[in-house]
C-alpha cells in the first residue's frame, strides 16, 4: 500500500499529514468521501506521523490511513499551544481536518498523549468518533500530580507536573537536533530506554530519531515555561506549551466515561511500558518514593500516579454507562506496542475495525 505526504489546509492552519488509499477487498468504498473506511492515527508527544510509517502500510484491506503531525510537531505549522485549554488545541485541530477532508466519522488509533486528543475529540465531537484503539494511552487525568483511580490533587496547584517536569539536556538535545547516544538524557538514548524495551531492535531507528528530534521546543511548544510552587518539587504548570498541556490542572477527560455512540475501545498496553504506567520512570511521584527526586514529602502525601489503574476507572464507567472496552496487554512490550510487536498489534487493529 503506498504512503503519500501532503499538506491540507484547515480553517486552523496547515496539517501534514501521512495518507494511504484503501486497496483490496474490504469494508470500505473508496468512492465514498463520508470517512468510511477511514482509520486515523493520532501519534504522542515527542514524535510525529512518521511514527506510524510501517502500520500505515499494513492496515487492514480495504481501509484508508490518514495520520497527522500535531501542531508543534512534524512538518505541520508550528502553531502555538495554549496549555489552559488542555488538549483541546489538538482535539480541535483533528476536528478542522476531518471537516476539511469530509470525513464525517472514523476509526482512531490514539497512542500515548494522542489518546488525550482523540478523548478529548470523543468529549466534544462525538460524531466524528467510531472504533478506538488506544495504545499505550496517557492517564485521563494528565501527566503528574494527581493520585488514587479517582485522579484527586496532590496539591491544589498541581505541582509536579507541567514543563519543569521535563529533563532540561533533553530538552536541549532536541533543540540541537542532536543524534549520538553518548548521554543518557540524549533522544536516541531516551528512545531506546523508554519509548521501547531497552534491547529492541528496530530496522527503521533512523526514521524515529528524525520523527523525534523533529519536536519544536520553547515557550509555546515542548516543553513549555514552569511556574514555581512552594509545594513539593517546587514546580507547577505554566499556561503555554504541550508538557502544561498534559498537566491535570488544565487537562481532565474522565468525561469520556459518558459519551454515548463512541467506540468499541480496545485498550492495549505493554507491561513494560517505563512512561505510562503506575510506576512511571517520568512520575514525579515515583521518582520521589525511589530517592531520584529528593525531598519526597511521602506516600500519603504525594504517591505515584496510578496511570493504569486511573484509565480502567475511568473505561469502567465508560462499560457501566453501555459502552464497550477490551483491555490487552502484551508480555515483554513498553510504551510503542505498534513497533514492537507489529504482527500482533496489526491482528488487534484488524479486529478493531472489522
Amino acid at each position: 500500500m503506498g504512503i503519500s505526504e501532503r499538506d491540507v489546509t484547515t480553517p486552523r492552519g496547515r496539517v501534514h499529514v501521512r495518507e494511504t488509499a484503501p486497496s483490496g477487498a474490504g469494508p470500505a468504498d473508496p468512492a465514498r468521501t463520508d470517512g468510511a473506511g477511514t482509520v486515523v492515527l493520532v501519534h504522542g508527544n515527542c514524535s510525529s506521523s512518521a511514527f506510524f510509517h510501517h502500520l500505515l502500510g499494513r492496515l487492514p484491506a480495504g481501509w484508508r490511513g490518514l495520520a497527522p503531525d500535531l501542531r508543534g510537531f512534524g512538518d505541520s505549522e508550528p502553531l502555538p499551544v495554549d496549555a489552559t485549554r488542555g488538549m483541546r488545541d489538538f482535539s480541535d485541530d483533528l476536528a478542522a481536518l476531518l471537516d476539511t477532508l469530509g470525513i464525517t466519522r472514523a476509526a482512531f488509533v490514539a497512542r500515548s498523549a494522542g489518546a488525550g486528543a482523540v478523548m478529548q475529540l470523543a468529549i466534544d465531537r462525538p460524531d466524528l468518533v467510531g472504533p478506538v484503539l488506544l495504545e499505550a494511552p496517557m492517564s485521563p487525568y494528565g501527566f503528574g500530580g494527581t493520585a488514587g483511580p479517582e485522579g484527586r490533587p496532590c496539591w491544589p496547584d498541581f505541582a509536579g507536573s507541567g514543563g519543569g517536569t521535563a529533563n532540561p539536556e533533553f530538552v536541549a538535545a532536541l533543540a540541537a537536533g542532536a543524534r549520538g547516544a553518548a548521554r543518557a538524557s540524549s533522544p536516541l538514548s531516551v528512545f531506546r530506554s523508554l519509548y521501547v524495551v531497552p534491547g529492541t531492535a528496530l530496522e527503521d531507528e533512523d526514521l524515529l530519531l528524525d520523527s523525534v528530534l523533529s519536536t519544536r521546543t520553547g515557550e509555546h511548544h515542548y516543553p513549555g515555561p514552569a511556574v514555581p510552587s512552594e509545594n513539593w518539587p517546587g514546580t507547577g504548570p505554566g499556561t503555554t506549551g504541550m508538557n502544561n498541556a498534559l498537566s491535570p490542572r488544565y487537562f481532565d477527560v474522565s468525561a469520556f466515561a459518558d459519551v454515548v455512540g463512541v467506540g468499541p475501545v480496545t485498550w492495549v498496553r505493554g507491561d513494560a511500558d517505563a512512561i505510562v504506567s503506575d510506576t512511571s520512570l517520568l512520575d514525579i511521584g515515583h521518582l520521589g518514593a525511589t530517592g531520584a527526586v529528593p525531598g519526597w514529602p511521602g506516600e500519603e502525601t504525594y504517591p505515584a500516579q496510578p496511570m493504569v489503574a486511573q484509565m480502567r476507572a475511568v473505561l469502567d464507567r465508560y462499560a457501566a454507562a453501555g459502552g464497550a472496552y477490551e483491555e490487552i496487554v502484551l508480555p515483554g512490550v513498553g510504551h510503542s506496542p505498534h513497533l514492537e510487536d507489529p504482527d500482533r498489534f496489526t491482528e488487534i487493529l484488524a479486529r478493531v475495525v472489522a
